[in-house]
């Protein structure tokens, strides 16, 4: 289904544009009353599907400056979202959401479909989609059937994610199957044909069609050891060939007390992965994860210690990722280098707790030291700073700043946001 079609034809492409902005307000602008209605009705009553409309707007301020181009890029843009979600009737729920990406201010960016190479890449293109559009099926409280076009995130997105930081999603359309066959025990299957990426569907590089996509993941959850998973990948993306392969692996998360209201917290992943449907290169390659932590009051310390081998020709690559979630966040190792990638880093957060005027904000700082695995090189390091802070539960500002200093990869980038989300 394709929904963001629109004639080459300029004006009709305009007043086309213009007319889905409408209607797209016009949704947003009856989602409040939808909601009353919905907190009025009693969904015990008989035959009643409860209906939960919902809406977000999320703007955002982010500056680029990247060494090795003339411009520095300025996006203002906001991201508009509403949906609605039917509760269950014989077992049976549909979730549907579209969304709008709209640019305010000038275009001093390259958005990666408006062909300004001179500004670094912002990737927030002008949009209007489907978001999300599924049905899920519980014929049974330990068995669940989904088909559609979902947002995925599986255990902390190294793998497989939605991107929410950009202002599209990624999504899938996909056939899944979960079963919970014990307290705490469950496995995950699912299909995907299509990839609809961040870029939107007017970049070459918007959607992976024909895909192959098989994914399973099961895991267990308890109290004394945590949560441990293991997971089994396998993609063939005609339109990325370099980025089909299998990927085997294994992953434990958690928590432990220790004295003095002290926690500590751990994570440990391995990997292992090779060619696979239209990969022509032949390689095996591992994945490696060791972050240790510890948590006193609001505070959280981590080290990490993150390995994604290369052997100079072909690196181990994770192209369905957040990928803005780890190794940075100035992305620029969106791709493994050939040579791999070796993140060594810290992190410090802190809280502020409920006896605090300035309760519920959050505060980090993370550090990157950046190597290749298969050779000497010194790629480069990265600070990283954040502070978010909610002024309701509702409503929550951000701020956010990454400074890479290249030596032996890319260049020198600094990159800083702004942000505001609305929720209801």
């Amino acid at each position: 289904m394709q929904i963001n079609y629109l004639p080459d034809d300029p004006a009709i492409r305009t007043g086309m544009y213009q007319a889905r902005l409408i209607l797209f307000t016009f949704a947003i602008a009856l989602a409040p009353l939808g909601a009353v209605r919905a907190q009025d009705a009693n969904p015990a009553d008989a035959g009643v599907v409860r209906f939960d409309p919902y809406a977000d707007f999320r703007y955002r301020l982010e500056l680029v400056e990247q060494d090795g181009l003339p411009e520095d890029a300025i996006a203002s843009t906001l991201r508009i979202r509403t949906g609605f979600r039917l509760g269950e009737w014989q077992g049976l729920s549909v979730q549907v959401e579209g969304d709008a990406i709209v640019r305010l201010g000038p275009e001093d960016y390259n958005d990666t479909t408006n062909g300004k190479a001179v500004f670094p890449v912002v990737a927030d293109p002008s949009s209007i989609q489907l978001n999300q559009a599924f049905l899920r099926w519980r014929p049974h409280e330990a068995i669940e059937l989904a088909a559609g076009r979902r947002a995925i995130n599986l255990d902390n997105q190294r793998w497989i994610g939605s991107v929410d930081w950009r202002q599209n999603d990624q999504t899938l359309d996909l056939a899944q199957v979960t079963l919970r066959p014990a307290n705490g025990l469950s496995i995950d299957y699912f299909n995907t044909w299509r990839v609809n990426r961040i870029f939107g569907p007017d970049s070459p590089q918007g959607v992976f069609r024909d895909t192959d996509i098989n994914a399973a993941r099961i895991a267990h959850s308890n109290n004394s050891v945590g949560t441990i998973s293991a997971f089994g990948f396998w993609l063939d993306i005609p339109a990325l060939p370099a980025g089909s392969s299998r990927t085997l692996g294994v992953r434990i998360v958690g928590e432990q007390p220790v004295a003095g209201g002290m926690k500590m917290l751990y994570a440990a992943e391995f990997a292992r992965q090779s060619e696979y449907g239209a990969n022509p290169a032949r390689f095996d390659l591992d994945y490696l994860l060791i972050e240790p932590g510890v948590a006193l009051g609001g505070w959280t310390v981590k080290a990490g210690f993150e390995r994604l081998q290369g052997d100079g020709a072909v690196a181990l690559q994770t192209p369905l990722a957040t990928l803005h979630a780890f190794n940075g966040w100035a992305d620029k190792f969106l791709v493994t280098p050939p040579a791999g990638l070796r993140d060594l880093y810290g992190e410090v957060g802190y809280r502020f707790g409920p006896g605090s005027a300035l309760k519920g904000l959050h505060l980090r700082a993370i550090v990157h030291d950046f190597r290749a695995t298969a050779s000497d090189a010194v790629y480069g390091q990265e600070w990283n700073l954040l502070a978010a802070y909610p002024i309701r539960p509702n409503l929550v500002i951000l701020g956010k700043f990454a400074h890479y200093e290249a030596k032996d990869y890319a260049s020198d980038t600094t990159k800083g946001w702004l942000s505001l989300q609305l929720s209801f």
